[in-house]
Parts: structure tokens; C-alpha cells; sequence
């Protein structure tokens, strides 16, 4: 009878990494409020189960070191906490656009870019590994800002895509039965979830 015991929860970017900012919100200090009040919830509902976090306050944690902590507790599950943004960078008019009624949940696993936006934003969150020492030695030479790298990582196999895929079917289901907007599962090259050996999700609030 197979039961979870632990899940790892990872507040996404944090210290001198803020994430994507708002008018006056940074990614990281929601993405850290939302895992507490997860963690909190589990903790609450479900006092057999041990939660792990990657940080629990305002402090950079380089992005294997997220996967080496789920590994060594031995987790079961493991869920990153991030928030999309409604602004994307227009290169050629070196200026922010914003679209201001974007909203909506999506949940990602480790897979493959299945279109130009899923590689945008993975390479959006990968390019974290610049704020890293040594990240070409950690990443096998990866670079965040090739498409080529971003492509090629992704093909690397996860031995827990099904079940990963099994478990953001649900988050997905649970934000449409909750009323909220649901922008669907979908895959991508995360080096956050590159290296973890458990079911693993990458949620975009």
C-alpha cells in the first residue's frame, strides 16, 4: 500500500533573485506566502504527512540545491510554487507590455517544449542559474539563453512523467472546480525539476 509520507514544497527565486515583479509585488515574497499557507494546510489536514521546504524565508537557494533537499528528505512529492506574469519583454521596443486581464492557474512537469511560449518560459525561469557560481559546471554547460540548450535539456527523460502528469491534472481540475481560471497542463525544460526523484510540479499561480 503505497502512502504519502513527505512532500517538499519550494517557494520559487527568493534573496536577490525577486522573480517577476508587479506595481508592488515581487514573485518571490507571494510564491513564499503561498507555500506556507500550503504547507500549513498539509500540516493541518494531514498531521501524518511531513513537510519539507526549500526556504521558508526571504533567502536565494540555488535551483539544485531545491532537488538535492526533496532527494536527501526523501520526499514523496514535490511542488514548486511560482507566479506567471501578464508582462512579457518586447526586445525590439525595449519596453514591457502588459496585459492586465491575464489571470489563471497553469501546472507544468519536466517535458518537452511543445511550443515557443512553454521554451519562453522556461527560459525565463531557468535563467535564475546566471545569479549561480560555477552554473555551467552544476548544469552540465547549460545555457539559459539558448535555445538550442533549453530544446536539448528538456529531452532528458523523467522516470516520474506520468505520475507528474497525474498530479497536475488534478491541481488543474481542483482550480476549476474552485471557480478559478484554469490555463491547463503543459510541459517544459525546468531545471528545478531536473534532478528530483519523485513526482514533480511546477505550478504557476
Amino acid at each position: 500500500h503505497y502512502a504519502l509520507t513527505r512532500v517538499c514544497i519550494d517557494a520559487g527565486h527568493g534573496g536577490h533573485d525577486t522573480g517577476c515583479l508587479g506595481g508592488k509585488i515581487r514573485e518571490k515574497d507571494v510564491a513564499l506566502g503561498i507555500a506556507l499557507k500550503l504547507g500549513k494546510y498539509i500540516e493541518d489536514h494531514f498531521p501524518e504527512v511531513k513537510v519539507i521546504y526549500t526556504r521558508k524565508t526571504d533567502v536565494f537557494v540555488e535551483l539544485h540545491e531545491r532537488a538535492e533537499i526533496a532527494n536527501n528528505a526523501k520526499a514523496d512529492l514535490f511542488i514548486c510554487i511560482h507566479c506567471n506574469s501578464a508582462c512579457y519583454r518586447d526586445k525590439q521596443k525595449r519596453k514591457d507590455i502588459c496585459n492586465e486581464e491575464t489571470n489563471g492557474v497553469e501546472t507544468w512537469v519536466m517535458g518537452l517544449h511543445k511550443s515557443e511560449a512553454n521554451l519562453e518560459v522556461s527560459k525565463r525561469e531557468n535563467e535564475v542559474v546566471l545569479l549561480e557560481k560555477d552554473y555551467t559546471k552544476k548544469y552540465d554547460g547549460f545555457d539559459p539563453n539558448s535555445p538550442e540548450a533549453n530544446i536539448i535539456f528538456s529531452l532528458y527523460q523523467n522516470a516520474y512523467l506520468d505520475q507528474s502528469l497525474r498530479l497536475a491534472s488534478m491541481v488543474q481540475n481542483e482550480v476549476a472546480k474552485n471557480g478559478r481560471e484554469e490555463r491547463g497542463v503543459k510541459q517544459a525544460g525546468f531545471l528545478v525539476l531536473f534532478k528530483t526523484y519523485m513526482p514533480s510540479v511546477l505550478i504557476e499561480t
